[in-house]
């Protein structure tokens, strides 16, 4: 379980003469093995809270717990994908996805064994020989996947990894998402801001305000798994659209009440 208990962030200009409030007074519990979408507009703190609960920032006040242990920075039984690509061009595919196993001190027998099995679950075997500019932006962000894949998380923080694919490369990737999902049930905590990208995937969504950042909605998204097998009946079921609907209303109404909207 992750337990985010009080979180506040605040982030001061180099000059120390203002001061943002990302995040107010945020506690959330999110059950081992759920997938669990941050939502919200620009600015109100999603991203922020994913890194605090990553350990990759530590919060102004409050704290975060993982399966009783407080978080006071990276661990190995989590890992990020970063909506940037993030990969090392002069590595081939294989080499990206072989890195962090290198930084732990794996033995070679046992990183090619890990390696071969990570590119496999993203369907790109066929191309871990190939470099990143070799491969296409959704290649890329799988990659990306492989190797969060390749150390066994047991919790995975996903930063609008498929932000920057364009729309049919960005649907098809949820689908494999979710496929791998399925596999394992490993606790997602996943950055977007589509609607219906979060309907699609989650478990629940966490709807975020702005001004300062704070929890103004959790809702729990109770359609049938799995919905990889039949995307499309899942998406124009009347279940599907009335959740679009409601959580839309809902950011729509944060949008508008933005001071730069």
């Amino acid at each position: 379980m992750i337990e985010i208990r009080g979180v506040s962030h605040r982030y001061i200009s180099g000059d120390e003469t203002k001061i943002f409030e990302a995040l107010s007074n945020v506690s959330l519990k999110i059950e081992s093995g759920t997938f669990v979408s941050f939502l919200g507009p620009s600015g109100c703190g999603k991203t922020t809270l994913l890194r605090i609960a990553n350990g990759l920032i530590t919060p102004s006040d409050g704290e975060v717990w993982i399966d009783g242990e407080r978080v006071d920075g990276p661990a190995p039984d989590r890992a990020m994908v970063f909506q940037e690509f993030n990969l090392l061009p002069w590595r081939t595919a294989r080499g990206n996805v072989e890195f962090p196993l290198e930084v732990q001190g794996m033995a070679r027998a046992e990183r090619d064994q890990v390696v071969t099995r990570a590119l496999a679950q993203v369907g790109l075997d066929r191309f871990g020989e190939f470099y990143p500019h070799q491969l296409s932006g959704g290649m890329k962000q799988r990659i990306g996947l492989a190797r969060a894949l390749s150390v066994g998380p047991s919790y995975l923080f996903m930063d609008e990894p498929f932000g920057a694919l364009d729309p049919q490369i960005r649907e098809m990737m949820q689908l494999e998402l979710m496929k791998l999902w399925d596999s394992d049930r490993k606790t997602v905590v996943f950055v977007t801001h589509s609607v219906d990208e979060a309907v699609f995937l989650s478990d629940r969504v966490i709807m975020f305000g702005t001004s300062p950042g704070r929890v103004i909605a959790d809702i729990a998204i109770d359609l049938p798994r799995p919905r990889w097998t039949d995307d499309e009946a899942i998406k124009t079921s009347p279940k599907f659209i009335q959740f679009r609907n409601d959580i839309w209303r809902q950011l729509k109404r944060q949008l508008v009440a933005m001071p730069d909207a």
